[in-house]
């Protein structure tokens, strides 16, 4: 689906304008989204609009890393929004002039929908223009980004906390399974983050002359959102040395009772395998008091290593 706007010389909106008459009217400037477009749809990338065809290539090659290309006449760029249930990246381009602005996004966008929305809505001032646009958008989007990071760290205390009482094997499953989403954000953020310098610092995007300080303030938003991403993934790392080692604390707590147990029955089976070879001969077989004696024997060891053990600590 295509959808246009057109803003005239006398802040006007005119929507649904066929591209053709865009191209070639005399407007202050326009916005044409390409929504889910098909395939006819898409050849309007080429003509009339007169694309670059590495530009054209790189929207029909879905999840391109986030770039900034300089064309002739126009800027164009690849941004990755985030899906709010599966915090999957989707791809949105952009072909940014001073006249027009085009979007390009194979998965319906809410940023998108909730601008174009806005503009509609809106009485256009001269702070309208392409520029502005892209600005309100990349900020939705960078604005997503804080809810899936905040549900994240609520997660991680959540499992640092263990309130519940769950298993270990269950705990470290949801620590790597959270680690993972933190990798996949990051691989989001950090090539935004280095997008929104690119911009900032680049003399060749004189589309966005006037509008800096606004991107600079999605930037900041970036920045902050790399470092939130970073120290959640040295306390996923922290969590995860902390539960190694109190299983492996637990572990030698077992294995220290076991062998104690081991050592204390260790001269009693002795004497019972002694008592029990089948010799006949033996000076305490025929003793009327022999079974009562070493059964007290065996007591006073038992008794005796028990307590040794215990003062030694080993126990604890």
């Amino acid at each position: 689906m295509i959808r246009t706007i057109a803003i005239t010389k006398n802040h006007e909106i005119i929507k649904d304008v066929e591209i053709p008459k865009l191209v070639n009217g005399d407007y202050l400037w326009y916005w044409i989204d390409f929504n889910q477009p098909n395939t006819d749809e898409c050849e309007y990338l080429k003509t009339p609009l007169s694309f670059h065809p590495l530009a054209i290539e790189d929207c029909m090659h879905y999840l391109q890393r986030p770039k900034l290309d300089y064309y002739k006449d126009h800027t164009f760029l690849v941004t990755q929004a985030i899906n709010q249930d599966s915090l999957e990246k989707e791809e949105i381009d952009f072909f940014l002039s001073e006249n027009y602005i085009v979007t390009f996004h194979q998965h319906s966008s809410y940023e998108i929908t909730e601008v174009w929305n806005r503009l509609v809505q809106t009485e256009i001032s001269d702070k309208w223009d392409p520029s502005h646009v892209l600005y309100l958008i990349i900020d939705k989007m960078v604005d997503n980004y804080f809810p899936p990071v905040y549900k994240i760290e609520d997660r991680l205390n959540e499992i640092d906390e263990n309130s519940k009482g769950r298993g270990m094997e269950a705990l470290l499953d949801d620590l790597f399974h959270t680690r993972h989403q933190l990798v996949s954000l990051r691989h989001t953020i950090t090539p935004m983050r280095d997008l929104l310098y690119r911009i900032l610092n680049s003399q060749r995007v004189t589309e966005i002359k006037g509008k800096t300080v606004y991107f600079s303030d999605v930037h900041d938003h970036l920045l902050k959102l790399t470092e939130m991403i970073e120290a959640n993934r040295e306390l996923t790392t922290d969590i995860r040395d902390s539960y190694i080692s109190i299983n492996s604390h637990q572990t030698n707590h077992v294995m220290k009772i076991l062998t104690v147990i081991t050592t204390i029955f260790m001269p009693i089976t002795f004497i019972v395998g002694l008592y029990g070879m089948n010799f006949r001969y033996m000076p305490e077989l025929t003793w009327k008091y022999g079974y009562f004696v070493t059964l007290f024997v065996m007591f006073v060891i038992t008794v005796g290593m028990s307590w040794w053990f215990k003062r030694k600590g080993w126990f604890k």
